[in-house]
């Protein structure tokens, strides 16, 4: 073999756009699922929403801690991205929190649920820098209205995702499979709650993203 195909020989095939196709399918379908039934749903259901065979789902996704941690990095890259662009386009502070708020529920954030459990890894690497992302951004959108007077100030980002997780996502095992319907119109009485000035005296302290990692 020549020294100039050596390079060649090394460099890692590129996935076929099918099998990309496929991936995203999976990924799709198995966020769906862990909204509507939890993070434990038979993963035979997820291959059969998505329209795959169990091999190709398993040679994808070898376990379901795979799986669970490539649909959270889906949910928060997506959210993130929705946040930046209502940062961008709104001029008032809070309607960009309004924006980033109905935006995070249709891309499911709610699938983020499973970062909670006990049996997740919450400290790979790829969560950790994922979370750190969405703490950010988000944090500077409130950040932006707090101090703008017109998102109150005894609030924090952990009140707003924790909000967000419980008024997206129906209770495992539930036949609440039209929720969509309720979402939005709820999230603006959640909304309204939030706006300055304040109509109500707030029990206990905001919380934070570290109050959710606590097991």
């Amino acid at each position: 073999m020549s020294t100039a195909a050596a390079p060649e020989a090394r460099r890692a095939p590129r996935p076929r756009a099918d099998a990309l196709r496929n991936r995203e399918r999976i990924v799709t379908a198995a966020r769906e699922m862990f909204v509507e039934f939890g993070p434990d749903v038979p993963l035979d259901e997820i291959a059969r929403r998505a329209g795959v065979g169990n091999a190709t789902l398993y040679r994808h996704f070898p376990d379901r801690a795979e799986l669970i941690r490539e649909v959270v990095l889906s949910v928060m890259s997506r959210t993130c991205a929705q946040a930046e662009q209502a940062a961008a386009e709104e001029a008032d502070p809070f309607t960009a929190v309004r924006r980033f708020v109905h935006a995070a529920a249709d891309e499911r954030i709610g699938a983020m649920c499973p970062m909670l459990s006990s049996g997740f890894d919450r400290d790979h690497p790829e969560m950790l820098a994922g979370l750190d992302r969405l703490e950010g951004i988000v944090q500077g959108l409130m950040d932006r209205a707090q101090s703008a007077g017109r998102m109150r100030d005894d609030v924090g980002i952990g009140d707003l995702l924790v909000a967000l997780s419980q008024l997206t996502r129906p209770l495992p095992g539930t036949a609440c499979l039209n929720i969509d319907r309720f979402t939005h119109r709820h999230l603006e009485l959640f909304l309204d709650g939030l706006e300055a000035p304040a109509r109500s005296e707030l029990p206990g302290s905001a919380a934070t993203l570290e109050d959710m990692r606590t097991d």
